[in-house]
């Protein structure tokens, strides 16, 4: 059986919820977490757990969604399902730029001439839904467009590896390192490779995948300057990463960023600014810029 937890959240915590769950990383089984729309103004949290939660565990995901300090939580068990796979079932195809990325149920919808990438529903985020991640597509395919060559590319905080393998669809000789905080991001991006054709391994044209925070590794470090550098997480990392991320790129080097809300792009852009980076264009989804950033030569 499976255990299942309910909070009422808002929108923004929804939102947030879906781009970064790393409190919950520390738990030995981390709960899979849905969110829904219920009204215009209300929204939902479900967690279904493998087993019942102790109250560190509903602790954990009280701090999710702090606007539910006072909704009561009575955890309930419900019949055994795969309820990552199941929340994912029937997402339909995204059109972003030359990319077309789908689940294994449009494999045969492919339009003529589009970059196919499949993402099949499962265990990280990125499956192309969310508009920071089509932000992202969409500002690569315009790199591509403009004349920009990548050579050394790194897709910090990668999700399920999709802005990894666009990348290098867009330039196949390059070198490349996907990194995730979440071992299970890692694993699941190993796997979609496999399922794209992207080859693993340390050689030009091949991704690399390790687990670290930012570019804390050995072999992200062994690998500066990069000069294109992809970093869809939230705002707040985002900023503290600035002088990390701002002396990891290559002088005439772009620095794409995303998972920030249109109200934060301003002090997230300031962070970038103070490391001699300036905006080169943005990407507006709904509420989700993608700003691309230059290091002057």
């Amino acid at each position: 059986m499976t255990w299942k937890l309910t909070l009422p959240c808002t929108k923004e915590e929804a939102e947030q919820l879906a781009q970064d769950i790393s409190i919950m990383a520390g738990l030995d089984q981390p709960p899979v977490l849905m969110t829904s729309e219920e009204t215009a103004d209300r929204w939902r949290l479900d967690a279904y757990f493998e087993k019942k939660p102790n109250p560190s565990e509903i602790s954990a995901l009280r701090a999710l969604v702090p606007s539910a300090a006072a909704a009561s939580a009575a955890p309930e068990r419900v019949p055994e399902q795969d309820w990552v796979t199941l929340s994912q079932q029937g997402l339909e195809p995204i059109r972003a730029g030359r990319f077309f990325v789908h689940t294994p149920a449009h494999r045969g919808e492919v339009p003529a001439g589009a970059v196919a990438l499949e993402i099949d529903a499962g265990r990280a985020f990125g499956t192309g839904q969310h508009e920071t991640t089509t932000g992202c597509l969409i500002a690569l395919d315009r790199l591509k467009r403009e004349g920009f060559v990548a050579r050394n590319i790194v897709d910090v905080g990668t999700g399920t590896g999709l802005l990894a393998f666009a990348a290098l669809r867009l330039w196949p000789g390059a070198r490349a390192i996907a990194s995730d905080i979440d071992p299970v991001a890692v694993e699941v991006t190993q796997e979609n490779a496999l399922v794209n054709g992207v080859r693993l391994g340390r050689a030009p044209g091949a991704l690399d995948t390790v687990t670290a925070p930012g570019l804390e590794h050995p072999r992200l470090r062994a690998r500066l300057l990069y000069d294109l550098i992809i970093a869809n997480i939230l705002a707040g990392p985002l900023i503290s990463m600035a002088p990390s991320l701002g002396s990891a790129l290559a002088p005439g080097g772009r620095l794409i960023l995303a998972g920030l809300l249109t109200s934060q792009a301003t002090r997230v852009e300031a962070a970038y600014r103070r490391e001699g980076l300036r905006r080169r264009f943005s990407i507006v989804r709904g509420e989700w810029p993608t700003l691309v950033l230059r290091r002057p030569l």
